[in-house]
């Protein structure tokens, strides 16, 4: 008789624990990496090793010990840092508002994933151990930190929002806060200055949800024109294990006109994207994006990339370009001929989630024009990568040069994880903060010379004089003077109003306007992994949770 792993008995469970155990010991065996140049897979070209395909994949997991008194991270010269806020709970992202003020979302991963096969509750026993084991305060909450004097050091702090469903990215234009949940984009009446929301959200969109949703966080960033929102919908597998159908409308980037609820898949084939972000210099979105495990420890290269209209980057068929994962049956060599390599690797499995451009903030000249780059840390490798702040010089809109490392130290001489950086931004007086989920602190690293900027600048807007600023809506770029004065434009639908079914226009990169469609059952068999030739709709969800 076979016995299906979710109903395993408790003897069962302790015996599944013990081969967790067991395979961390084993794991201690593997020296494939012993003598790999990680640096090797940083840059446009990475060096793609063959592929591994082992009974135990290469594991090791930072137990978490969190920051003792008076202990920060290392920062290069040049930088100072402190901690920006203290005694948080799971902070993911950091959102900068156009008046300074800052925004850090706090959440969790949704309960009741299922585990279907003994190497799910494997993994999952494994990464409780990395995300810690102590008691935390509540979690799935908006906390919002006011520096009234623009000295780096936060003055008020109130909540605004509590029991989301896991949420994770956030943008503001027109008196709006969206912010992406779990299942759903929400929008809610806020006005700059104000220290609480009380009206309840509208649904924007829905997202693809449970009741698996392995790959949880939706990011958000906001289209310089102010018209569309950007979501990132992450895959519901490693690498297609539980089937095409349990992929649809994910390990892609939404586009959703924000007014209408219109959506369309714009970029796909994108495993775990997140971070997403608009690069000042070119107005280009990009995202970093967390690639697939078990292929050996030093495969597949985590990446950044520009996120092409209509491209495919790849998942689950194929790996930075073309190069063909050997697990996928049947094999589909149309969709690898498809796939797009994207723009810089930045080595395997440093589990990249955070990414911010530094072009017109107060950062130091050899920093001035480039991304950081939040590196949250490995577990698919017996030697650490990640746990660090990386730094890529830009030069007209792309990477140009070394990636370094600028923020260090989050594990400790022990190997044991003080931190873990995830969502990278700047504050309103253009120093950097970094979300750091399991010290549950927002850390801020300046400029050592003192150097701020004269007004603050939204994580939403374009800095004045960049590029991008000429062909963004003003609600969308940085005012020269009185930033503390909201944007005006046409306000968004009032909180309750049912989104508008009219199709709305997507922008095309050939200037042409196909139209968007609102939300309704997928037409094709992949669209989450198929490069769109037209409009796709978004999957039928069902109603997202609301607090």
């Amino acid at each position: 008789m076979t016995c299906h792993p979710l109903r395993q008995s408790k003897r069962g469970r302790a015996v599944l624990a013990s081969t967790a155990l067991i395979v961390l010991a084993l794991t201690g065996c593997s020296d494939s990496e012993d003598s790999f140049d990680i640096t090797r897979q940083i840059g446009p070209d990475p060096y793609l090793p063959e592929p591994q395909q082992d009974l135990l994949p290469d594991l090791k997991v930072a137990e978490v010990v969190g920051w003792g008194e008076n202990e920060t991270p290392d920062v290069v010269d040049g930088f100072t840092i402190t901690a920006y806020a203290k005694d948080l709970s799971n902070p993911r992202t950091v959102h900068t508002l156009p008046n300074g003020d800052v925004l850090v979302v706090q959440s969790k991963a949704p309960p009741g994933k299922p585990i279907e096969r003994p190497k799910d509750f494997i993994r999952g026993f494994i990464m409780s151990m990395a995300a810690g084991g102590s008691e935390q305060k509540p979690t799935n909450l908006i906390t919002l930190l006011r520096d009234t004097d623009r000295n780096g050091t936060v003055d008020e702090r109130f909540d605004l929002l509590k029991d989301l469903n896991s949420p994770f990215g956030l943008a503001w234009i027109d008196d709006t806060l969206y912010v992406a949940a779990a299942d759903a984009v929400l929008a809610y009446d806020y006005a700059l200055g104000a220290n609480e929301i009380t009206g309840e959200p509208r649904v924007v969109t829905p997202l693809p949800g449970g009741p698996i949703n392995h790959h949880w966080t939706k990011d958000l960033a906001l289209s310089p024109d102010g018209r569309f929102l950007y979501a990132s919908v992450g895959s519901n597998s490693n690498a297609g294990e539980r089937g095409l159908e349990a992929e649809k409308g994910r390990a892609a980037v939404w586009q959703v006109d924000r007014e209408t609820g219109a959506s369309r898949i714009y970029g796909s084939g994108l495993r775990n994207p997140n971070g997403l972000t608009i690069n000042p210099e070119s107005g280009e979105l990009w995202t970093v994006v967390n690639e697939r495990d078990e292929l050996g420890p030093n495969l597949v290269p985590d990446y950044m990339t520009s996120v092409k209209d209509g491209a495919f980057y790849g998942w689950p068929w194929s790996y930075y370009g073309q190069h063909v994962d050997p697990r996928l049956h049947p094999p589909r060599p149309d969709m690898v001929e498809k796939a797009i390599k994207p723009d810089y690797a930045l080595s395997s499995h440093v589990a990249a989630l955070g990414l911010a451009f530094s072009l017109g903030m107060a950062m130091p000249e050899d920093y001035a024009n480039g991304a950081f780059v939040g590196n949250r840390g490995s577990w698919n490798r017996t030697h650490f990568n990640g746990y660090k702040i990386l730094y890529v010089p830009f030069e007209n809109g792309v990477p140009a040069g070394e990636a370094r490392d600028v923020v260090t130290g989050f594990l400790n001489a022990d190997e044991q994880a003080r931190g873990r950086p995830v969502g990278v931004g700047f504050d309103g007086t253009g120093a950097l903060l970094i979300a750091d989920d399991v010290g549950n602190t927002v850390w801020r690293v300046a400029n050592a010379d003192g150097t701020v900027l004269p007004n603050p600048v939204g994580t939403d807007q374009m800095p004045e004089g960049s590029p991008a600023a000429a062909a963004a809506s003003p609600a969308a770029t940085a005012p020269a003077e009185d930033a503390g004065t909201p944007p005006q434009a046409d306000p968004a639908p009032a909180a309750g109003e049912t989104p508008a079914t009219t199709p709305a226009p997507a922008a095309q990169p050939n200037g042409e306007q196909p139209p968007a469609a609102p939300p309704s059952p997928p037409q094709t068999d992949v669209p989450a992994t198929d490069p769109p030739a037209a409009v796709e709709d978004a999957p039928d969800a069902p109603a997202p949770s609301q607090p």
